[in-house]
């Protein structure tokens, strides 16, 4: 059972900055996840997946957050989500939010073991320290 935390007010603010950066840049095959990280300076920044035809180098959305992030001069993470977008035969009409992948929890926590994600849990949305979902991470101790 996960350690869940309510969402506040500038969590849907976060979730509204991923679904806006993907519903900008949708391209069906090569955009549909849209993310979106929180720093503790404050500042949100959002950006999308980069789809490869060669799958294993696709590079995910919060990964392409992140790396927007820290580009920018802001390394330490407070919150991060993703969203999908649906694809043109899906017959869903908005964006959801989804769990980051197992390489993603690896890339959030080495860049910050007190970053919280956001996700959907047993019917609701919530937010979890991202540890909660990776129990026993591999790794050095650098933090």
């Amino acid at each position: 059972m996960l350690n869940v935390k309510p969402l506040e007010e500038r969590d849907y603010e976060l979730i509204k900055e991923a679904e806006r950066v993907i519903e900008t840049n949708y391209r069906y095959g090569r955009h549909h996840i849209g993310s979106a990280v929180r720093a503790t300076s404050g500042k949100v920044y959002a950006a999308v997946h980069v789809e490869a035809n060669v799958g294993r180098i696709t590079v995910c959305g919060e990964a392409m957050a992140l790396g927007k992030s820290i580009s920018e001069g802001d390394h330490e993470f407070e919150t991060i989500v993703a969203v999908a977008h649906p694809h043109p035969h899906e017959d869903i009409e908005k964006c959801w939010v989804v769990a980051p992948c197992g390489m993603c929890r690896e890339l959030i926590s080495d860049y910050g073991t007190q970053t919280d994600v956001i996700l959907s849990y047993r019917g609701e949305l919530v937010k979890c320290n991202v540890l909660e979902l990776l129990p026993e991470k591999y790794g050095n101790e650098m933090e």
